[in-house]
């Protein structure tokens, strides 16, 4: 559906403006439906993609600042999303042995497994967002890029 009639709007200011809202609208849409998809996993978008960060460096251990480097989302507080992925037995925090001041966090086999779980879900809501073609989400993934500078 057009921009123009989710936000029920048929100018802009500006196409600039009309591509930001367009853009914002659009994430909160993917986020809704993201949300929706790992609901039934009990696992928030911020505790997947540390899992997925983790799983994609098994078996090395990663600091909390590695994980917070790589992560879509920075804003949350990553002590408290570790702690509740540690309670779910997803993921182990454990003291680094070259430096007692950091700490090392690592997948579980339990996590592995869970990540294993959701890939069916999620590749099924990949495939069902197929809307636009191979060329135009490179396309796309090239403007998204390029507005990041």
């Amino acid at each position: 559906m057009r921009i123009e009639d989710e936000l029920k709007q048929e100018k802009f200011k500006s196409p600039h403006q009309k591509a930001y809202l367009n853009l914002m609208f659009t994430y909160k849409f993917i986020e809704s439906q993201s949300k929706k998809t790992l609901k039934p996993f009990d696992v928030t978008s911020q505790q997947y993609n540390v899992l997925r960060i983790l799983k994609g460096k098994y078996p090395t251990l990663r600091s909390a600042e590695e994980i917070k480097d790589v992560m879509i989302d920075k804003s949350p507080d990553l002590t408290r999303l570790l702690d509740r992925l540690i309670d779910k037995g997803f993921v182990t925090r454990e003291v680094c042995k070259e430096n007692r001041r950091k700490l090392d966090i690592g997948i579980t086999k339990k996590g592995l497994k869970q990540i294993d779980k959701m890939e069916p879900t999620l590749m099924a809501y990949h495939e069902e967002s197929k809307k636009i073609t191979k060329k135009e989400a490179e396309e796309l993934s090239r403007i998204l890029d390029k507005m990041r500078g």
